[in-house]
């Protein structure tokens, strides 16, 4: 067993929700070992100049006790730093040195793929380290704190946003997060109750998103009452059409792990159907009888994107974030213990802890598409001609593995 007497704490990538209780949990079980932890703040650029700091936060009960679990973001700080990538022949020694002046004797680290690498990276470079899953878009091989509190927040904006849609009967696209993965956006258009889901992991074809987009808008409009309705289009930013187009900040370059930073789904969502709507004759007949029509003004619905940004990565982490983020972070601090560094928590189960090699857990994992044929099934449009889903029955017996 090693020698252990002393954890460094890093959070990095992209912050979320969950993250406050990894650093909670992590720092009441060392203490209940009998282990000082202490914060190494600002990700991996904090570590490379940790060597420069005149002191690192001791995580004593007091000063725990004033971090919120359930408060989204991370009280260690973020930075998108690849260490790899720094340019300076001796940044692996630095490191070490700084670890060395702080008395650390190994790291637990909580981030997505590319935090991911950096562990499997340092861990070469025989530094001690842990890994803590962590990534809203749920593309790692194991769930990560993260992904439930970005879902919710996906689905109660969206959802929220039916109301401004319902008054004006326009029609809805929310650009969500997620890059080259569409969980948050299945996830959270499901919870919302999307009518159409567009998700990297389908190429869409706008033409069959049109005709569902009259098929629904134009019935409950027509059905309602008072003439009001709306439709909503959940569309992760790494969507691509059938022609394999990405919709890229061409101004905003690559960050430090060299991806290119996505934007622009929405807008051209957007844009694509409000060109079918001009150039569609049947419009204008709708419009007119449903009492819309103004001619000049008003011809066809609005169409407007709402990207919620940032705000899907802030404020309140959900129930389950806090509880698998406390549990991943005790979980973490028993796998330094019994010698499994290069390891990450996969899950907590009972007195099972469950881990994988991190090398394997970053793998990239995307939406099962025999899944996606189920919701098709129940009407959500996701840009391609649906499909039909094929089903096995098997008898669930004793415990089921838990993957959101």
């Amino acid at each position: 067993m090693p020698d252990i007497k002393r954890i460094g704490i890093i959070t990095s990538g992209g912050d979320c929700g969950g993250l406050n209780a990894v650093i909670k949990g992590i720092a009441q079980e060392a203490y209940s070992s009998g282990i000082e932890s202490v914060v190494i703040p600002n990700g991996y650029a904090g570590l490379y100049n940790l060597v420069d700091l005149n002191e690192v936060v001791l995580l004593t009960p007091a000063r725990v006790s004033l971090v919120e679990a359930s408060v989204a973001g991370s009280e260690a700080g973020h930075s998108r730093v690849k260490i790899s990538k720094i340019e300076d022949p001796m940044k692996y020694e630095r490191i070490k040195n700084g670890l060395k002046k702080f008395n650390i004797d190994a790291l637990i680290i909580s981030g997505g793929d590319d935090t991911g690498n950096v562990v499997v990276d340092l861990l070469s470079h025989g530094i001690p380290c842990i890994h803590v899953p962590k990534t809203m878009d749920l593309d790692l091989q194991s769930y990560s704190v993260g992904g439930d509190s970005a879902v919710n927040r996906i689905a109660t904006f969206t959802r929220d946003l039916k109301t401004t849609g319902m008054s004006h009967n326009r029609i809805m696209v929310v650009e969500v997060f997620g890059r080259n993965a569409g969980h948050t956006a299945l996830r959270g258009g499901v919870g919302a109750e999307a009518d159409s889901i567009l998700i990297p992991e389908i190429p869409v074809d706008f033409t069959i998103v049109y005709e569902h987009l009259k098929n629904i808008f134009f019935a409950r409009i027509e059905k309602s009452d008072v003439k009001a309705g709306t439709y909503i289009i959940v569309a992760a930013e790494g969507i691509k059409e059938i022609k394999g187009k990405l919709f890229y900040d061409d101004t905003a370059g690559v960050d430090a792990f060299g991806h290119k930073k996505l934007a622009g789904a929405g807008k051209y969502v957007r844009q694509q159907l409000e060109k079918m709507l001009k150039n569609d004759p049947e419009v204008k007949e709708f419009m007119k009888r449903t009492g819309m029509y103004a001619p000049g003004v008003y011809e066809t619905p609005e169409v407007r994107e709402v990207s919620p940004g940032h705000l899907v990565r802030s404020g309140q982490s959900s129930a389950y974030d806090v509880n698998f983020g406390q549990k991943a972070g005790a979980a973490a601090v028993m796998l330094l213990l019994e010698g499994k560094s290069g390891n990450t928590v996969v899950d907590v189960d009972g007195r099972k802890i469950y881990y994988q090699s991190t090398a394997e857990v970053i793998k990239h994992r995307e939406v099962d598409l025999d899944e996606v044929a189920l919701f098709e099934s129940m009407g959500i449009c996701f840009g391609r001609k649906p499909q039909k889903f094929e089903y096995d029955l098997i008898e669930a017996k004793g415990q089921i593995a838990r993957h959101l």
